[in-house]
C-alpha cells in the first residue's frame, strides 16, 4: 500500500483484506488525534464501480464503526460529488476507487471536514497505519445510513446551475458511459440544458479509462460514434468521475489541458495552478498568472491555497488529465457557485460544450483557436518500480548519461526535474519522462510543432524507455 498521485494505491486483492481496515482506521485515529474530528461524528462513504470496492468499502465501514464514528453512505457516485457532501455537510470522507487505473488494483480516497487531505496529512496517516496489526475486523454489513440520494441532488442542483437554460440546445452529444459512476449524471446535466444526448457503451463490468493515454481501442470507438452517430462531441470520465474525457466532432481527444484552459476562461480565473506536465502554452493562452507544481491534486491545491493565503482572489486549478479544481467562490450564471478544491469533471466538459455553442463553432476549431504546441502523451503499463527508479537514477546521472539515452532523439538543451525529467531539446521539441505515482506504469509526455512530430517523439521516447530496460534486465 502506497499513496500515489492521488490517494491510497494497491492490488485488489490486498485491499480486500486487512489493509484497508488498517488505513480507514488510522485515518479515523488521525481525524480523532488531530481535533478534525470527534467520537460520534458523520463519515461518508462511497465507491466506483469495480468488483473490489464494496468488500472494501464494508471493511473502512467496520474500522470506523469500531472506532465509535457514525458512518453515512452515499453509495456509487462521483468523487466531486462526495466531496461537495462532505463540505456541505462538515464531514470527513472516503472514497473508494482506483480511479483509471487497471481493474486488478483499487484505492482509497480520503477527505478531511474542510477538503482533500494533503501530503503532510498522508504522513501521517501513513505513520498511524504503520503502528496498527493486521487486527481481527468485522466487515459484516452494519447499519448505517444511506445519504446517496442526498448526494447527488447536490451535486446535480450544483451543475444544472453552471450554464443559462438551453445553453446546449441544437448540440448532439455521445455520452460514453462504459463503468464511470459519473454517467447518469452525466446524462442528466447535459440533458437539463437542452443537449440531444446519445448513451453509448455501458458496461456491467469494469473498464479503465486513463483520459491522459486513451487506449487505442477507445479511440476507435470514439471515432466510430462520432461518424455513426454524427456527434458534435463525444464526452465521459474515468472510473470515479474525477477526470474529463472530451472528444471532438471526429472523435479525436482534446487534451485535458486545454479543457483546463477553457475552463479559466469560462471561470474568468485570476490564477491558475497546474503541474509541469501541462501544455508549455498555458501561460501565453490566458490574462492570468500561472503556478507549476509537481504532479497530483495534493500540490495543486497546495499551490492554491497558497495563492488565496496571498490574497488572491478567483483561483482554480487544473491538471493535464482536466480534472478542474477551485479554491474560491466564483460567481457563475449568476450563481455563487462554492469552492471544490478537489478533481472535477463536470464543470470543464460543460465550459468547452457552451463555448462550442455560443461561437457556433465545431470543437476542433475551438481547439485550434488556442493554437498551442502539440502535446502527447502515453505510459508503458506493467512497469516495475524498481525499473523506473533506476532508469530516473540513471537519467539524473549527469549530462553524458541523458546526451547518450536522448543521442537518437535529439540534443539537451535545458531540462526542469520539478517531478520527472523534463528535457527541452534544442530543436524546441519538449520529452517528459516521469513514473506514475498510482501505479507501476512509466509516462512519457511530449511537445512538438506538430501532430506528425509529437507522435514521432511519443514513439521514439517509449522505445528508447523500453530498450533501456531490456538492456537492464540483461545486465
Amino acid at each position: 500500500m502506497k499513496f500515489g498521485t492521488s490517494g491510497l494505491r494497491g492490488l485488489s486483492s490486498d485491499l480486500k483484506g486487512p489493509p484497508s481496515y488498517r488505513y480507514a482506521k488510522a485515518f479515523g485515529l488521525y481525524l480523532l488525534e488531530s481535533g478534525k474530528a470527534r467520537k460520534g461524528a458523520r463519515i461518508l462513504i462511497a465507491r466506483d464501480f469495480r468488483d473490489s470496492s464494496p468488500k472494501i468499502a464494508a471493511n473502512c465501514t467496520a474500522a470506523l464503526i469500531d472506532l465509535g464514528f457514525a458512518v453515512v453512505d452515499c453509495g456509487t457516485v462521483p468523487t466531486p460529488a462526495l466531496a461537495l457532501y462532505g463540505l456541505e455537510t462538515n464531514s470527513a470522507s472516503l472514497m473508494i476507487t482506483g480511479s483509471h487505473i487497471p481493474a486488478d488494483r483499487n484505492g482509497i480516497k480520503f477527505y478531511r471536514p474542510d477538503g482533500e487531505i494533503g501530503k503532510e496529512d498522508e504522513t501521517a496517516i501513513t505513520r498511524i497505519a504503520s503502528s496498527l496489526g493486521n487486527e481481527n475486523m468485522d466487515a459484516q454489513a452494519s447499519a448505517v445510513t444511506n445519504e446517496e440520494e442526498a448526494c447527488r441532488t447536490l451535486f446535480l442542483k450544483r451543475n444544472r446551475a453552471l450554464l443559462a437554460e438551453g445553453a446546449l440546445n441544437g448540440l448532439r452529444i455521445g455520452v460514453y458511459l462504459h463503468s464511470t459512476v459519473a454517467r447518469d449524471m452525466m446524462v442528466d446535466v447535459l440533458t437539463s440544458y437542452g443537449a440531444d444526448v446519445v448513451p453509448l457503451g455501458r458496461s456491467e463490468t469494469f473498464i479503465p479509462v486513463d483520459t491522459e493515454a486513451v487506449s487505442e481501442e477507445t479511440l476507435e470507438k470514439l471515432g466510430r460514434w462520432a461518424a455513426e452517430h454524427r456527434l458534435d462531441a463525444v464526452v465521459s470520465a474515468d472510473g470515479d468521475g474525477d477526470r474529463p474525457l472530451v472528444a471532438d466532432e471526429t472523435g479525436t481527444v482534446i487534451r485535458g489541458d486545454v479543457l483546463g484552459l477553457v475552463a479559466a476562461q469560462f471561470l474568468d480565473a485570476a490564477v491558475v495552478v497546474t503541474p509541469v506536465t501541462s501544455n508549455s502554452g498555458v501561460e501565453a493562452a490566458g490574462n492570468y498568472d500561472v503556478v507549476r507544481t509537481r504532479v497530483g491534486s495534493p500540490y495543486v491545491i497546495a499551490g492554491m491555497e497558497e495563492a488565496v493565503a496571498g490574497g488572491r482572489d478567483c483561483v482554480m486549478g487544473f491538471e493535464a488529465n482536466g480534472g478542474l479544481l477551485t479554491c474560491s467562490d466564483f460567481t457563475i450564471n449568476g450563481h455563487q457557485v462554492r469552492a471544490l478544491p478537489t478533481r472535477d469533471c463536470f464543470l470543464p466538459i460543460l465550459a468547452i460544450l457552451s463555448l462550442a455553442r455560443r461561437h457556433q463553432k465545431p470543437l476542433s476549431q475551438v481547439v485550434a483557436f488556442f493554437n498551442l504546441p502539440v502535446a502527447a502523451a502515453d505510459r508503458l503499463e506493467n512497469f516495475p518500480i524498481e525499473t523506473s527508479t533506476a532508469l530516473m537514477a540513471y537519467l539524473r546521472r549527469g549530462r553524458a548519461e541523458l546526451s547518450q539515452f536522448l543521442e537518437t532523439i535529439g540534443a539537451v538543451a535545458m531540462t526542469s526535474d520539478i517531478d520527472g525529467l523534463r528535457v527541452t531539446l534544442e530543436d524546441g521539441r519538449i520529452i517528459h519522462f516521469r513514473p506514475s505515482g498510482n501505479a507501476p506504469e512509466m509516462r512519457c509526455y511530449v511537445e512538438a510543432k506538430d501532430e506528425t512530430a509529437a507522435a514521432a517523439l511519443l514513439r521514439a521516447g517509449l522505445e528508447r524507455i523500453r530498450g533501456w530496460a531490456r538492456a537492464a534486465a540483461a545486465g
